[in-house]
């Protein structure tokens, strides 16, 4: 699974999303390296074993052909508390690592297959994400 070699701060505020102004991605919204790609429609954060069952899952349509590429990275760490633990009595221990993705955001991209087998990969793909995906083509 994908985590950070070293973190600055190994817990995190979580930040909150004001409803009322919805944020879009200003970053990473083309595709830059293959000709199909997956795009987030919601905003969400997809933690590092979503991403890597998704990777699994396009790598199991791809048949040893083509190319696949990740363009997200997991740096945020989430925090959990125990089992049967009480409110209070400071902030959890860090879980995972996860990411903030906002609609419009290339989450993955694929090149070197036919048209349909692209498609239905990137379709089965955005199944095991939290966040609504479309398939884009160049």
């Amino acid at each position: 699974m994908l985590l950070p070699k070293k973190v600055k701060f190994r817990k995190w505020q979580t930040g909150r999303i004001n409803t009322k102004k919805p944020r879009v991605e200003t970053r990473g919204t083309d595709l830059s390296f293959g000709s199909y790609g997956l795009k987030a429609e919601t905003s969400g954060r997809i933690k590092s074993n979503q991403i890597e069952a998704a990777r699994k899952t396009i790598a199991r349509n791809m048949e040893k052909a083509g190319k696949l590429w990740i363009r997200i990275f997991p740096d945020r760490p989430f925090t959990r508390k125990g089992a049967e633990v009480g409110m209070g009595k400071g902030k959890g221990d860090p879980q995972g690592y996860e990411v903030e993705v906002f609609p419009g955001r290339v989450l993955f991209e694929i090149d070197g297959l036919g048209d349909a087998l692209a498609k239905e990969a990137l379709r089965k793909a955005g199944a095991k994400l939290p966040v609504k995906t479309k398939v884009i083509a160049r």
